[in-house]
């Protein structure tokens, strides 16, 4: 039996110019790539983070979906709704330890490695028969869960990246996890001109 779950990072919110931690709407120019999307049947289940971005993201690409609390963003506690560039400028050794030690939580919300363990620990809770699965997500869940398949460290969480509405499917088989990236199927290439760059 396999599980395979396609992870569709949600797209580019308001403040992405300016990035900031936690939620936020997406931009008009998100909205557009998200919709220029074309999300392909079939599906076992469609599953999103409980997010206003993501919300967006589905609505956007015209799916229903169900909220997964545990595959919720990084908690950033006291940096949620700031900019990077407020935090770096009002707490700038906090910024540091946070981005280079994964059990750092200078912020008073949730570390890379708490992020890390409890994302692989609802990967390892999929049941063996869940099918194909669809999960429009955050950037964070992403990179924690290709460190659990990967069987990387935490520390590795910032080494990994990718652009939204890129999927990344990870398939089990006989509890091996493999990772695949693929290019995003659009339904009108014109419609969606940041995607071709990506």
């Amino acid at each position: 039996m396999e599980a395979r779950l396609t992870f569709l990072r949600a797209t580019d919110f308001e403040a992405e110019d300016d990035l900031s931690f936690g939620d936020g709407a997406l931009s008009e120019r998100g909205r557009q790539n998200a919709a220029a999307v074309a999300v392909l049947p079939p599906y076992t289940r469609i599953l999103r983070t409980p997010s206003t971005r993501c919300v967006q993201t589905a609505e956007a690409l015209g799916v229903q979906c169900v909220p997964e609390a545990a595959l919720r963003d990084i908690d950033y506690g006291s940096w949620s709704g700031r900019t990077v560039r407020e935090v770096a400028a009002k707490e700038p050794y906090g910024l540091s330890a946070w981005l280079t030690d994964p059990d750092a939580t200078p912020h008073g919300g949730e570390s890379v490695a708490q992020l890390c363990r409890r994302t692989a620990a609802w990967l390892d809770a999929l049941p063996a028969d869940a099918g194909h699965v669809l999960v429009i997500t955050e950037k964070s869940v992403v990179r924690a869960s290709l460190v659990h398949v990967l069987s990387a460290p935490a520390r590795a969480f910032w080494h990994l990246d990718g652009p939204p509405l890129v999927p990344v499917t990870l398939t089990r088989r006989d509890g091996q996890w493999t990772a695949r990236f693929d290019h995003p199927p659009l339904q009108q290439r014109q419609q969606a001109p940041d995607l071709l760059a990506a």
